[in-house]
């Protein structure tokens, strides 16, 4: 995901990183060529005229927009719940530590690292889920956060988060019932737990339930189909301009359709999609300086971040 600072309108109109311009840049050119052709033949197919009032084209391409305006609205709500759950990963981890730290009262003298290595699973499943909802290898990450033990327990697991949150749940328990805790704190400690399990569970019914196929094949077709046809109803009303005037058309119509499918699927690694890597970062740099786990100084750009 690219985080970019506030700009003017004249470099806004040259912005490349994040843009879909580049996606979209053949099916313009395509479009482009064919405007061309039919300007040349002044809308002759051999000998027959296409007669098409712009008119049709202004019902239609109201219509569209409406339909265009639901499916984005649909593909945001998806990126934004997506962005809520992250972010709730966010308060929930960093209560979860505090708990951990503050409320069980081991005197044990290494006490504090088995807190600290507690703290790292707190890390290691939001890395997981990271991994699990972008369908990539999460080893390396893993190993560097977990004990041995605790790696060999997950590293054949499907569902890795859940894995570690039963460990999670083992070690609690373990500190129950040595003392170090009464159960209005276990409860507590529970209930942070299953606020977690949620989480997870809301990101995995995001990534695993797509916006319905129908609705990209209705709305993909549409778009493609006006834009071809634009040229026919246009090239009688604004002669060698219309061109020019299909170019800007189809660029909205097409870019807005190819950002629906970029965002509708917010744990992707478009440009555009969420910075599941730098949420990560973040949750881990705050919580390790909370249990005072040595960590790599984190660095970020000031103009953008790219995940």
């Amino acid at each position: 995901m690219i985080i970019r600072e506030r700009t003017n309108w004249l470099k806004m109109l040259f912005v490349w990183k994040g843009s879909v311009l580049r996606k979209i840049i053949p099916q313009l050119l395509v479009i482009t060529i064919f405007s061309l052709v039919v300007l040349y033949f002044k809308g002759n197919i051999y000998d027959y005229k296409v007669h098409l009032n712009p008119a049709i084209f202004t019902l239609l391409g109201l219509s569209l927009a409406i339909f265009m305006g639901f499916c984005n609205s649909a593909s945001y709500d998806r990126f934004w719940e997506g962005r809520k759950l992250w972010g709730l990963l966010v308060i929930e981890t960093r209560s979860l530590t505090r708990q951990v730290l503050t409320l069980i009262n081991d005197d044990a003298p290494d006490s504090k690292i088995k807190k600290q290595e507690f703290v790292k699973m707190i890390s290691a499943v939001c890395w997981a889920l990271n991994f699990q909802l972008r369908n990539k290898d999460a080893t390396d990450r893993l190993k560097e956060l977990l004990s041995h033990e605790n790696f060999e327990k997950i590293k054949d697991k499907k569902f890795k988060p859940i894995i570690l949150l039963d460990i999670m749940g083992e070690w609690i328990n373990t500190q129950n019932r040595e003392k170090n805790m009464d159960t209005i704190v276990l409860t507590s400690l529970d209930h942070q737990l299953n606020q977690l399990s949620n989480i997870v569970g809301g990101c995995e019914r995001l990534a695993n339930t797509p916006l319905p196929f129908a609705y990209n094949v209705l709305l993909h077709r549409t778009v493609y189909m006006y834009c071809f046809w634009l040229p026919f109803g246009l090239v009688d009303a604004v002669g060698w301009m219309m061109p020019i005037i299909v170019l800007l058309i189809s660029y909205t119509f097409i870019a807005l359709d190819a950002i629906i499918k970029e965002i509708q699927d917010p744990f992707d690694e478009e440009e555009n999609d969420l910075a599941l890597n730098a949420l990560c970062k973040t949750i881990e740099f705050s919580i390790f300086e909370q249990a005072q786990i040595s960590q790599p100084k984190i660095e970020t750009s000031n103009s953008y971040f790219i995940d």
